[in-house]
């Protein structure tokens, strides 16, 4: 744990403190963020608070006394609610603005881990509790050089993965009459292995019908065939087999045996423009060094896909944060499912992924991925420009 990088981004963000709580492991970015360990056995309600100068204070209870023992800083213990309630007003005595793991109408719920009453205690001591969805930002989803390069090394692989799986696909319809779903996942996963890449669940192969589904998942008991004629989805994610790596996360389409329908190629580039709206407004933003909050990546895409007449049909955000975690703690690309007016912050990592789903018939996704650095974002790797011809 860093508490001078910590006091610094308090001061840029102008709040008296931040204030991390937990009790049964309820906030496990507070825990990553601080180093805890995530396997303490937490049965009683600790506060850790940093102010933005100072030392930082502990309160904990009698008989977890060791909690934070790893911290530094002062501690007080409680046993009692009432030496609870002190302790807590010792803890934040002088102190008026201060940010939490909250989110104004549970908006950005990602970073809501801070139950109400907790919230409401506080506001009773006159304390103005404000959201910490930014700071999280900035220590959870920044990267470092090193975990940029497994970003790039990952995509590598997985690009290679994906065209083989895409080629093979084609090769089994040609000389077998046909495949599965499932059976072209067990292929790309076993390329992934073969790269030196673990993933997440998945990955996702889906044909007709099923594209329109944006989560769908193939297994050995529920797969569907793939012949001459057919529509394919293919979302494929994995990072290097080593700790802190980045996730590589796409999606492509393509059509088996014939050329794709005046109505597909359409659906198609309109999903297509549409991401390539928000990479080029993510781009000019950071090129002018002019700070982009995450819903308004997502509105570059949507606005794209509204004027196309298919708004309805679009029912996703555009992106999501990467990271060690495939939906990491960082700014979405989302004026969807939520307003997110977090910042994205140079060093951090994000897909751009715009989708069309017409059930009973077929689904687009164009997924790219993006790297922001001070005064440039790009694309990391391979941009489908057309649907694949298997």
């Amino acid at each position: 744990m860093k508490i001078t990088e910590i006091q610094a981004a308090l001061k840029d963000a102008g709040v008296d403190g931040w204030l991390f709580y937990d009790h049964h492991y309820r906030d496990p970015l507070g825990y990553r963020i601080l180093g805890l360990a995530d396997d303490l056995h937490v049965t009683r309600r600790w506060f850790y608070y940093v102010p933005v100068t100072g030392e930082p204070k502990k309160l904990v209870h009698r008989i977890e006394t060791g909690r934070l023992d790893s911290l530094p800083g002062t501690k007080a213990e409680y046993s009692s609610w009432q030496e609870l309630e002190a302790g807590i007003e010792a803890l934040l005595v002088g102190q008026q603005t201060i940010a939490m793991q909250y989110s104004p109408r549970n908006a950005i719920m990602y970073v809501s881990m801070v139950d109400a009453g907790t919230v409401e205690l506080l506001r009773g001591m006159g304390k103005e509790i404000v959201s910490s969805a930014n700071l999280v930002s900035q220590f959870e989803a920044v990267l470092t050089d090193e975990q940029i390069a497994t970003h790039y090394a990952a995509g590598e692989k997985v690009d290679r993965v994906l065209a083989a799986g895409w080629q093979e696909m084609g090769r089994r319809v040609r000389e077998q009459g046909g495949t599965s779903e499932f059976a072209i996942v067990e292929f790309l996963q076993e390329g992934m292995r073969r790269e030196g890449l673990v993933w997440e669940h998945g990955t996702n192969v889906s044909c007709g019908p099923n594209s329109a589904d944006s989560h769908y998942h193939p297994s050995a008991e529920m797969s569907l065939g793939i012949k001459n004629g057919d529509f394919v989805l293919i979302d494929i994610w994995a990072r290097l087999d080593q700790p802190n790596s980045c996730y590589y996360d796409i999606t492509w389409t393509g059509v088996v045996g014939r050329e794709p329908t005046a109505r597909e190629q359409s659906i198609f580039e309109t999903v297509r423009d549409a991401r390539d709206a928000t990479c080029a407004l993510v781009s000019a933003e950071f090129s002018a060094g002019r700070p982009i909050a995450g819903w308004q990546g997502d509105d570059a895409a949507r606005n794209v896909i509204r004027n196309a007449g298919f708004g309805e049909r679009f029912t996703h955000r555009t992106g999501h944060n990467i990271g060690n975690t495939l939906h990491g703690s960082g700014a979405h690309l989302d004026n969807l499912e939520t307003h997110d007016e977090r910042l994205i912050l140079p060093n951090t990592c994000f897909s751009v992924e715009p989708g069309l789903y017409f059930p009973g018939e077929f689904g687009v996704r164009a997924e790219v991925n993006m790297i922001a650095r001070r005064g440039k974002a790009e694309v990391t790797g391979r941009i489908q420009r057309e649907l694949v011809r298997v």
